[in-house]
């Protein structure tokens, strides 16, 4: 299966406006669809396809602002860069608090827009694949044992086998077969790997199954 391709979602109550931003985007070989409106663009939105937003800041019934607003509900963390002809401080501050990309002025130069764009989609591109990841994690760690999972933990936190043998009263060699088999279950192959993977996917420490004693 092929993976979806990003698109470039253009949001502008200026028809000329998205046309001509959808020309630009496809100038250059990537996919774009427009939406006159934050209310039209909502109705089709799909956490699940790639890319990003372009949105004017300024728009009747709901502004850009409140369609940012809207999908940080929505837990929808699609990149947003802002094109506005008029922005105060005030406004650049709480966009950009609320994870915007970036601010282009209007009338727009196209190589600064193309160059937030490709910003937007890279970290949207970065974000998918660390959720990918982490699911990947996830489903994995549900193949462990209770007492794997419990040395698993105690190895994210940085402790030896030595120490995890003396905090579980059990022997260092079992340790040992148990972080071997934690590793090999989890397709990695040293305990710094998997430290650094509790670096980056912190909320795995409190995803493992429940230890259990006798295992």
């Amino acid at each position: 299966m092929k993976p979806a391709v990003a698109t470039v979602f253009v949001v502008d109550d200026d028809h000329a406006v998205r046309d001509s931003i959808r020309e630009l985007v496809e100038s250059v070989g990537l996919d774009a669809e427009t939406f006159s409106s934050a209310e039209e663009y909502l109705a089709t939105h799909d956490s699940a396809r790639p890319g990003c937003l372009v949105v004017d800041i300024r728009m009747a019934r709901v502004s850009g602002l409140g369609l940012q607003s809207r999908l940080n509900e929505m837990k929808a963390r699609i990149p947003i860069v802002f094109i506005t002809a008029h922005a105060d401080v005030p406004m650049v501050v709480e966009a950009m608090r609320g994870g915007a990309v970036g601010f282009v002025t209007k009338p727009y130069r196209e190589q600064e827009l193309l160059d937030n764009i490709n910003e937007a989609l890279s970290r949207d591109a970065a974000a998918r694949l660390d959720s990918d990841r982490q699911g990947h994690y996830e489903q994995m760690m549900v193949g462990l044992t209770g007492r794997e999972s419990e040395i698993m933990q105690l190895a994210m936190e940085g402790l030896s086998s030595k120490v995890i043998a003396q905090r579980l009263d059990i022997s260092h060699r079992t340790v040992e077969l148990h972080r071997s088999r934690v590793l090999e279950k989890l397709g990695l192959s040293s305990t710094a790997e998997l430290m650094r993977i509790a670096a980056e996917h912190p909320l795995l420490r409190s995803k493992a199954p429940p230890p259990t004693w006798n295992q």
